[in-house]
């Protein structure tokens, strides 16, 4: 048996969300700071550059953390590789080596809590049911997920144009019915989302940070020529092609 105090009670803590097993903390004010540190620490909260974490209560759900991620456990925690054997092994190996993410990414069972490492970034809890249970991720951005999805490489389906265009050639899909624990570099009140039918949705540089697993990715000239490219100003888009939703930060 186990009690947490002055935790989410605290004073100087905000719960932001809940969703599935995840529970999102953000710390509203940086106390542990010097005299020549405070005032620059005074003007990052006035702008909302603040610490987040994330809180997983394992009784719900159980877990995979991205490498690393891992700060406290408490209570009836195991801690696995998650690897089933030797295919296994060498499948998600393939996997990390074309995403850019960690190859190995721990799963944690039992009925204790979980807390994650402190970020800047701002965090997204997605329910996989809104999107029809498959989303493509950019790199970088998976943080935690329920162990019951499952991951893949997803390529682009024309892979010259992603060389030509400094792309990688590789995204990190998620398919199943969970919540999945996302790092965004911008707020989700600045996220915008696009939702297609059977359209097309052309974006200039990496500023979808998710999408739909039903979506057609490529990489094409914005003009079907090159000197109407030429003339628009612009090279090679990022093209989103069929049914489904795209999440994108414009500021970035």
């Amino acid at each position: 048996m186990y009690q947490v105090h002055n935790l989410t009670e605290n004073d100087d803590v905000r719960v932001l969300e809940n969703l599935g097993p995840f529970t999102v903390i953000e710390y509203q004010r940086d106390l542990s700071v010097s005299a020549e540190t405070a005032a620059a620490a005074y003007f990052a909260q006035k702008m909302n550059v603040r610490r987040r974490q994330v809180l997983c209560d394992l009784s719900k759900a159980q877990i995979t953390v991205q490498a690393g991620a891992m700060q406290w456990m408490l209570g009836n925690v195991s801690a696995t590789t998650g690897i089933k054997g030797v295919g296994d092994l060498f499948g998600k190996a393939m996997r990390g080596k074309v995403t850019g993410e960690s190859a190995i990414k721990p799963e944690y069972t039992g009925n204790g809590l979980l807390m994650l490492e402190p970020t800047y970034k701002y965090i997204l809890l997605e329910d996989m049911g809104n999107w029809n249970g498959s989303m493509v991720l950019e790199d970088g951005l998976f943080l935690a997920c329920d162990s019951n999805l499952k991951h893949k490489a997803v390529m682009r389906s024309n892979l010259s144009s992603a060389v030509a265009g400094n792309e990688g050639l590789f995204n990190l899909g998620l398919t199943g019915q969970g919540v999945v624990c996302l790092e965004s570099p911008c707020p989700r009140e600045e996220l915008i989302e696009f939702v297609l039918q059977d359209d097309v949705l052309k974006i200039d540089g990496n500023m979808a940070i998710a999408w739909s697993g039903s979506l057609e990715f490529t990489v094409e000239r914005s003009a079907k020529s090159l000197i109407g490219s030429a003339a628009s100003g612009e090279g090679l888009v990022n093209v989103y092609r069929g049914t489904g939703k795209v999440l994108m930060a414009p500021v970035l």
